[in-house]
């Protein structure tokens, strides 16, 4: 059975294996198009063309871009942009670079707890611009201090916890913007971390919607069947595009596999056309 997924992190932000093994996994089970979508770049995208040209899959070039929303977070993705536009590429350094005047704060406050680990060690452990926290946490993970980046996030690094520390982010408008400008489709990630019950959720989706929102991750490797239906309700009532994806990220997600979540995951592949037609639009 084919499937797509359009939602994928590589080595190039904080997914544990390089863009050519993603491919090679999607491959393996039967994906025939999938997004490279990773956090504030666009860099493993040329490798993951190549690999796909070779495999037979059909890459559509994407990101992941995280916004402000309360004392929280919305993260947008964006589909079919141009991933080589200099305004994006500058903005998303600026990003990147908010995540490297917050990384030292948590090192700091981990350190002051006791985990003996450097910045220096998390940059190498990353090898990309875009560090974040799940790098921390294999860090920990490497040193002994946590059995799983899950734990790590659990004790020390989620919003809450004693060595989170907030960074600076786009309100969701922003980030939206950035991707049209980029010639993209903005669609919203995993919707149920906005922690709306379904007519707040609905309400936010349509302020979103004139803001620039084309479209809602709906089918998810964490969504059960009745959340799924109620999302794929949502973007019905507003005219919302309809997409999904795996959100695989390697070792930090172990349970989550390309193209299958967690085992019972499938994203139509009629649901390509549609966003394909929004871009070219």
């Amino acid at each position: 059975m084919s499937r797509i997924d359009l939602h994928l992190h590589t080595t190039h932000s904080d997914g544990s294996l390089p863009p050519a093994a993603v491919l090679a996994l999607a491959h393996k089970a039967g994906v025939t198009a999938l997004a490279i979508t990773d956090h504030d770049i666009t860099t493993g995208i040329p490798e993951a063309l190549q690999a796909g040209a070779s495999l037979g899959i059909e890459v559509i070039p994407g990101v992941e871009i995280s916004s402000r929303f309360g004392e929280s977070e919305l993260h947008i993705l964006g589909y079919f942009l141009d991933w080589q536009d200099p305004a994006l590429h500058a903005r998303l350094a600026g990003l990147r670079a908010s995540r490297h005047s917050r990384n030292p704060q948590i090192i700091e406050r981990l350190r002051a707890m006791g985990q003996d680990i450097t910045y220096d060690e998390v940059r190498e452990l990353a090898g990309t611009e875009s560090v974040g926290r799940p790098h921390i946490a294999r860090v920990l993970m490497n040193k002994g201090y946590v059995k799983s980046a899950k734990e790590a996030f659990d004790r020390f690094l989620a919003q809450g916890k004693p060595a989170y520390v907030p960074r600076e982010l786009p309100d969701p408008a922003e980030a939206m913007a950035w991707i049209r400008a980029a010639k993209g489709v903005p669609v919203l990630a995993h919707p149920l971390w906005a922690k709306q019950n379904g007519e707040g959720l609905f309400a936010l989706c349509g302020r979103l919607k004139t803001e620039g929102l084309g479209g809602m991750e709906v089918h998810y490797s964490t969504h059960n069947p009745k959340q799924t239906a109620e999302l794929l309700d949502i973007a019905k009532r507003l005219d919302l595009l309809v997409t999904g994806g795996s959100d695989f990220h390697g070792l930090t997600k172990p349970d989550i596999e390309v193209g299958v979540g967690r085992g019972g995951l499938t994203v139509p592949t009629k649901l390509l056309e549609p966003l394909k037609h929004a871009a070219s639009a």
